[in-house]
């Protein structure tokens, strides 16, 4: 909104179209929905909760708009941070000048969990390392796009965007022509022109590997294959026979090129990381080391999830690219440096405190929200491993109109577009917007009550009177 309770430009001709309806039409419209999603299972996990683990992923009907030169200075800013991300994965992997310069202290990187060694001196298929990756950004209260955090081991959601715009298209057929909405569907067929790109050999076998159906993330898993028309296999369908992988199939064993694994490093490969996982493929890795195999995203991406490594971005950039960030971060404290940790010990109410590994909205500090309780559990687990946490200040995150409980309120979202690196830098116009349905709250994670709606980027820059 440009001021409280008046819509911006762009989203005048919506509202229009949305006030000529009645509350008993709109709900039924949205019970449409809700049943498109059911019988679709568009479903997703929730870990440790009585009241059952599967279920529907939310959905609001009033899609967030972004106009066109808003998301063209996202687009820049993504490219730019996804180029840094790379050149930053390859050198630490190699000549690690950065941590030789100092930018960035070398302890920091090789502390991070997801640092692997043994990937150093290993030469990635076209340099590419971080092949997808899922930035969050949200806006503060001056309308500028931040950076919250960098997804880049296995990013999740994009099914949720793409079914989110083929649901909306049922409800509102009429609406996306007249409003000059860019298309998203080509997201599954950029993908796999991304994997045939990377693979080792022309006319390539490629699989998607699932950790199975009890992940939180099996709905898109499966959705994915289907959509790309590619087998999805879990680590008990594969096998590493002379260093080459090969798939179980009813006409016997099928070699395999490339893989879109949605399985983290640890799980992997038991000969070389957890030695239980019952996940991955005994001898992936070296089939991957040897160049018979490529892995999406490349083994030791997850160093860049970091959340502490993740406060220098900025620095990658200036001294990869010499460029300043078209895209900033949210100012970051880093418990392990002793005047940070001294600053946020003492300003825990007032700060947002994260985990450095963690996702999903777990391992979090809302301070303004917190008990006592909460806050003191923080300290003490601040002050017992520093490494694991930073904080930021509480950004009062933009809010969009949303249909929850029977009327319309405003609610806190965010954005996660999706960045493709293959050939070219791609990004399909608009990403997942995520929002979190209870009111007043700040997290918009589906595993913390959150939802999502549709996110339109217009063509056009006319606006609306």
């Amino acid at each position: 909104m440009e001021k409280p309770n008046q819509f911006r430009g762009h989203y005048r001709k919506l509202c229009r179209h949305l006030e000529k309806l009645t509350p008993t039409t709109f709900q039924e419209l949205r019970q449409n929905a809700d049943l498109a999603f059911l019988n679709q299972g568009i479903t997703f996990t929730v870990y440790h909760d009585n009241q059952g683990t599967e279920r529907i992923m939310p959905f609001d009907l009033f899609p967030r708009m972004i106009p066109a030169k808003e998301w063209t200075h996202i687009e820049k800013g993504l490219m730019q941070r996804v180029t840094a991300l790379n050149l930053f994965l390859n050198d630490i992997y190699h000549k690690q000048t950065i941590l030789k310069d100092n930018i960035i202290p070398r302890t920091y990187v090789e502390s991070a969990a997801h640092f692997r060694k043994a990937l150093i001196g290993f030469r990635v298929p076209k340099n590419i390392y971080l092949h997808i990756c899922g930035t969050d950004l949200i806006r503060d209260a001056q309308g500028n796009y931040l950076v919250l955090e960098d997804n880049a081991r296995t990013p999740s959601g994009v099914s949720y965007l793409l079914e989110n715009r083929q649901t909306l298209k049922r409800i509102f057929p009429t609406l996306f022509e007249t409003h000059q909405v860019r298309p998203v569907e080509h997201y599954p067929q950029e993908l796999l022109r991304l994997l045939h790109y990377v693979a080792p050999c022309t006319d390539p076998t490629i699989v998607l590997l699932t950790p199975g159906i009890y992940n939180s993330a099996y709905f898109e898993h499966s959705f994915l294959a289907r959509q790309m028309g590619i087998p999805i296999v879990e680590g008990r369908d594969l096998d590493v026979i002379r260093n080459k992988v090969y798939a179980r199939t009813t006409q016997g064993l099928q070699p395999v090129h490339v893989i879109y694994r949605r399985v983290d490093d640890d799980f992997l490969d038991p000969l070389v990381f957890r030695k239980d996982s019952a996940l991955g493929v005994p001898g992936l890795f070296e089939a991957y080391r040897r160049g018979n195999v490529n892995l999406i995203n490349a083994i030791g991406t997850g160093v860049v999830d970091d959340k502490m490594i993740y406060a220098f971005v900025p620095d990658m950039i200036r001294y990869y690219l010499k460029e300043e960030p078209i895209l900033p971060n949210v100012p970051t404290y880093l418990a392990y440096r002793p005047e940070d940790k001294k600053f946020i010990l003492e300003n825990l109410p007032s700060l947002v405190v994260k985990a450095a590994n963690e996702s999903g909205g777990y391992g979090m500090l809302i301070g303004p929200h917190a008990s006592r309780r909460e806050i003191q559990k923080f300290r003490e687990l601040i002050q017992a491993n520093p490494r694991n946490y930073i904080a930021q200040p509480t950004i009062a995150l933009s809010r969009h109109p949303c249909y929850c409980n029977s009327k319309w309120e405003g609610r806190h979202i965010d954005l996660r577009p999706y960045v493709l690196n293959g050939e070219k830098i791609s990004i399909i116009p608009g990403g997942l917007t995520r929002v979190a349905l209870k009111k007043g709250s700040l997290v918009v994670n589906s595993s913390q009550g959150g939802g999502s709606k549709d996110t339109w980027v217009l063509k056009s820059e006319k606006k609306e009177r």
